[in-house]
């Protein structure tokens, strides 16, 4: 449509006010009421904005954001390529709000076979924008106004603020290091919960526990007896478990998964959460999954259909085909739920040589693609800050992408205002990258190992 020329309405008014002095349209709207909602007090800061910046601005490799620099399985990217030019016009328009019906099919059936009971794929499943929006539903769906949460430390650090956001209180257990006496390197085994210190924390307003295994970002897989342990308690006190289980697939040296929803008086209470970004190496095609009993997932249906309400129809449709692939290949040595493990227990032993040999202590991972390392060792390589309440691990991590040029994350971050001074000398690095990267890694540090010693 053409505008007829002529004089704007500001510009008309303009003039007709001039002898006042001042325009109304010219002057700047100021609102003297509060903006922010209460609900955002104090959940602004996030470590990823930071610390993307300095890699992005430093780094030569970035070992930090926990992503693969590898390309997805070819049998998934073709499985996108169909959806996205074949015949089907229906897949660029919407589909089922809580789930793609092939999607939702398809992990009812592959969840049955790995929890071992009947799953109904349209009250059972629903498909999300990635496990963090699945975790988003969860906690606005079932956490009200003065419950309490229970977040087992190290946590992925959204978990305090959406517990906040829901009105939610979150109480912190953390998992504390039983160092080998022989002399090995630590592993993400030797990370315990207290028995007695984690039954304290169950009262009469606990709501839910978080579980998140393997936990990122120590790598922990939890034990069938300290799976028991949560169990018992979440029946005890009738808790509930959100249960982040994305890296189920990525466990190593024999370990295995095991779901907590299998165990007894446990399946009515947890909802499990999955990624297929996790699960099949695309993080950015923001793909997840909640499976529970459908009196909770009718809660967090009501969630999503008020929020997201919908996810991207073609990129669920390709997560279905690779899920049927991977669901005729169950167990099968080509399987890629098979094949990935091995590739990253690799790169991960890769990793460990890499750091113990410059002075880095690693903490051996039993899952996901995160390692942490000891970094007490360095201290003297970090100037100090005068008047800075920094803790030594974000110091460490600033200067290293700044004068090293790699890149990683201070694990503190994973910890509580309470907690995170006690956890100052580790930092997490991503070993979900490509051989040529790690190699890389592997130059710096060497040549880091020289300068110390010609120093």
């Amino acid at each position: 449509m053409l505008r007829r020329a002529g004089q704007s309405l500001c510009h008309f008014l303009l003039e007709k006010n001039s002898g006042a002095g001042r325009s109304w349209c010219s002057r700047e709207a100021k609102m003297s009421r509060p903006v922010q909602a209460r609900r955002l007090e104090g959940i602004d800061k996030n470590i990823w904005v930071e610390f993307v910046k300095l890699a992005a601005t430093y780094s030569k490799v970035n070992l930090g954001q926990g992503f693969p620099d590898f390309p997805a399985p070819e049998f998934l990217t073709e499985a996108f390529s169909r959806a996205l030019g074949g015949g089907n016009h229906m897949l660029h328009q919407y589909t089922r709000a809580f789930g793609h019906p092939p999607l939702v099919k398809v992990l009812a059936q592959f969840f049955e076979k790995l929890l071992g009971r009947d799953l109904d794929p349209m009250t059972n499943v629903m498909v999300t924008v990635g496990a963090y929006q699945a975790l988003f539903c969860c906690f606005q769906a079932l956490v009200d106004e003065g419950d309490e949460v229970i977040i087992i430390e190290p946590f992925f650090d959204c978990y305090e603020p959406m517990v906040k956001m829901a009105g939610g209180t979150p109480v912190f257990v953390p998992l504390r290091p039983n160092p080998p006496k022989d002399g090995k390197l630590m592993s993400s085994a030797d990370w315990q919960l207290d028995p007695a210190e984690l039954a304290s924390k169950f009262s009469e307003r606990t709501k839910a526990i978080v579980l998140n295994s393997p936990n990122n970002p120590l790598g922990k897989v939890f034990s069938r007896e300290e799976l028991g342990l949560i169990a018992g308690l979440c029946v005890k006190h009738d808790v509930l478990c959100i249960s982040d289980e994305v890296y189920e697939w990525l466990v190593y040296d024999g370990k295995q998964h095991i779901r907590i929803a299998s165990l007894q008086g446990m399946w009515e209470r947890t909802v499990i959460i999955g990624s297929a970004g996790k699960t099949f190496s695309a993080t950015g095609w923001k793909v997840g999954w909640v499976v529970g009993p459908d009196r909770l997932l009718k809660h967090l249906r009501t969630v999503h259909q008020n929020s997201v309400y919908h996810c991207a129809t073609i990129a669920q449709e390709a997560v279905a085909q690779g899920f049927q692939r991977e669901l005729m290949l169950y167990g099968k040595p080509e399987s890629y739920f098979v094949q990935l493990p091995k590739e990253l227990q690799q790169k991960r032993d890769w990793l460990v040589r890499s750091l113990d040999g410059v002075g880095m202590k690693p903490i051996i991972p039993e899952g996901t693609y995160f390692l942490v390392a000891d970094i007490s060792q360095f201290k003297s390589d970090v100037p100090d800050v005068p008047n800075s309440d920094e803790p030594y691990d974000h110091r460490f991590a600033k200067w290293m992408v700044k004068n090293k040029g790699l890149a990683a994350i201070p694990l503190s971050a994973f910890y509580s205002e309470a907690h995170k001074n006690s956890y100052t000398n580790f930092i997490r690095f991503c070993f979900a990258k490509e051989e040529a990267t790690l190699k890389a890694a592997n130059d710096i540090l060497q040549k880091w190992k020289q300068e110390k010693t010609s120093s």
